[in-house]
């Protein structure tokens, strides 16, 4: 009997947590649409904030797991080849599992804000990395684009290097948007928190 119970008890967690993150991934597919520009062709999208609720409230997976339905989903009306997604989930990812991970073991109000800080930093250097080894090399090759045309694109005075254009405008663009999803994050986990745990 208590077998059975117990079984009966993973069925529904699994079931919950299955209904939950489909909630949130579709949230993060709508926000993945609505983009505001900041500077040269980074635009800021509030997609990862439902995955690093989801993060917090159900594991490093489960926020995870959103981030890469709403990239493959993302990935059907693609503009750049998939290259863009395929780079979010890896940007994405680390900033969500980072956070994930550290307010799993400590989930306190001090844990959250390191948590949060930690991811942001996490990003950006996955950001830089990212950009600078895997993004922009790609579609140098997929699209011909040399640097002096990107770095057009940017029309940043001073910005007249890749390693400029990751220092200058990748790394304040993803402090700008770490910090940006973080604080609302912030703001919601408490209000959502019935809704993410019930």
């Amino acid at each position: 009997m208590n077998k059975s119970a117990n079984v009966q008890r993973a069925n529904d967690r699994m079931v919950f947590v299955m209904t939950r993150c489909a909630i949130l991934a579709a949230m993060a597919v709508i926000l993945y649409y609505i983009e505001i520009p900041v500077v040269a062709f980074y635009k800021l999208d509030l997609s990862s904030l439902p995955a690093l609720l989801a993060g917090f409230a159900m594991g490093p997976l489960a926020g995870f797991v959103i981030i890469v339905v709403k990239n493959l989903i993302h990935m059907l009306g693609s503009s750049t080849a998939m290259v863009g997604e395929l780079a979010d989930i890896l940007m994405s990812g680390v900033f969500v599992v980072v956070a994930s991970l550290i307010y799993k073991n400590n989930k306190t109000l001090k844990g959250a804000i390191m948590a949060m800080a930690l991811s942001v930093l996490a990003l950006i250097v996955a950001a830089a990395l990212v950009n600078y080894f895997v993004l922009i090399p790609t579609y140098q090759k997929l699209f011909g684009m040399d640097v002096t045309a990107i770095l057009g694109m940017v029309g940043i005075s001073g910005v007249d290097s890749l390693v400029k254009l990751v220092l200058m405008v990748t790394a304040p663009f993803n402090l700008l948007k770490g910090c940006v999803i973080s604080v609302i994050t912030f703001l919601l986990y408490k209000r959502l928190s019935p809704f993410l745990h019930q």
